[in-house]
């Protein structure tokens, strides 16, 4: 099959939730003897030199990029708002994009056209006007919930106001497109049901996020020194808001009871409060080459979320490296866990704390929960089944001849 992927991000370099969860697909089906072509955004929110692209992936998949301007206009966010038009949404339409868009469409037969998440769905109607390929979207969250969960926690009354009709404004959006598209692949369950239940008749499919990796059997290897340690994205407001509040009501009990232990963070775009903040026992890394090695090096993972849907990458990644994984409801939404077998799920700051002193303090626990979550994270995201499963709901959605 051949496809054409639109990308809100470049999905390459592979290193944070989304580019990671799009290489993953992209990858897997050129592995598989599929023709892929990209055209990706390019902008300020995933910055990278795109002449540091290896060539071989370039000419592999046919990458093009646009840059965008992302920063937050307020004049346009308060007229759609006033309009009652997504913000997020418009912001994402782009003249030169289209026009990169209509060439490709012009030159090149798809057999399937992949939207990557919410923001590529202002092409819809250039795609229908020159192409005839079926259009899939992909969903990676519940875009509206992700801030209507944010106003409910914010304090600040005009920031409230903004926040909620930000979220009003995307849940139109959101609730309309499943009659635009002719499938609908949502990354985890809660997505994949809330996207069924809309009005429209495109097919739906739960199409998880997957890893490459194989299982690896008697790993021995020694474990790294006692640690706490998050790496995320910290220009995406959930990851600051979790880490914000683990290092004001988490931490300082765990510091007083353990001096010696550390916790380490890392991720691209840490806010500057961060990358100068002064506290006891932390170490901001900041971007890191490789955040498989981040891992390796450090012992327990903590996982803050207090917002947001879809499936948290980093931790299917945390899982797949064998760490003891704390983190909350939100945070592992998506994942099929038991808690206390898979992962250790703490809601508020005094079952965190006694969640990271019942890891420190019991190592045989921290090995068996890093294992059970390995093995979960073969079972459940191994690739090259999702990939079968994807080229399935391909052909679901092919017209009939």
């Amino acid at each position: 099959m051949r496809i054409l992927f639109l990308c809100n991000k470049l999905p390459y370099p592979p290193v944070e939730g989304s580019p990671i969860a799009m290489n993953a697909l992209i990858s897997g089906l050129m592995e598989t003897g599929h023709s892929v072509k990209v055209l990706a955004v390019s902008s300020s929110k995933f910055d990278f030199d795109t002449t540091k692209i290896p060539a071989g992936y370039i000419h592999q998949t046919g990458l093009e990029s646009v840059y965008f301007d992302l920063n937050i206009k307020p004049f346009a966010l308060l007229s759609d708002l006033i309009k009652g038009r997504s913000y997020h949404v418009s912001r994402f339409r782009n003249k030169q994009f289209e026009e990169k868009l209509i060439s490709v469409l012009s030159s090149e037969n798809f057999d399937i056209i992949q939207l990557e998440t919410l923001f590529m769905c202002p092409y819809i109607n250039t795609i229908r006007k020159y192409s005839k390929s079926p259009v899939v979207l992909r969903t990676h969250n519940i875009e509206h919930l992700i801030w209507l969960q944010l106003a409910r926690e914010t304090y600040n009354p005009f920031k409230k106001l903004i926040l909620k009709g930000l979220s009003r404004t995307l849940k139109k959006f959101e609730e309309n497109i499943r009659g635009q598209v002719d499938g609908i692949a949502s990354i985890s369950p809660d997505d994949h049901a809330y996207f069924s239940n809309l009005p429209g008749d495109s097919i739906t499919e739960l199409i998880p996020f997957g890893i490459n990796e194989k299982s690896k059997d008697g790993d021995d290897s020694p474990l790294p020194p006692l640690s706490l340690f998050h790496i995320g994205s910290m220009n995406w407001i959930p990851n600051e808001q979790g880490i914000k509040w683990v290092l004001r009501h988490v931490w300082p009990a765990i510091h007083h009871r353990y001096p010696d232990i550390c916790l380490n963070l890392a991720g691209r775009q840490m806010p500057n409060w961060l990358k100068f903040h002064s506290q006891e026992g932390v170490f901001i890394a900041g971007e890191v080459p490789d955040a498989n090695e981040f891992m390796a090096q450090n012992r327990i993972m903590i996982v803050p979320l207090f917002s947001g849907s879809g499936i948290r990458i980093k931790i299917i990644q945390g899982m797949l490296a064998g760490k003891p994984i704390i983190t909350t409801r939100t945070g592992a939404n998506g994942i099929a866990y038991k808690n206390g077998v898979h992962m250790l799920i703490a809601d508020d700051a005094e079952s965190f704390i006694k969640a990271i002193v019942h890891c420190v303090e019991n190592p045989v626990l921290c090995r068996n929960l890093g294992e059970e979550a390995r093995k979960l994270a073969l079972k459940d995201h191994y690739n090259p089944l999702i990939i079968e499963k994807l080229i399935g709901f391909y052909q679901r959605i092919q017209p009939a001849t």
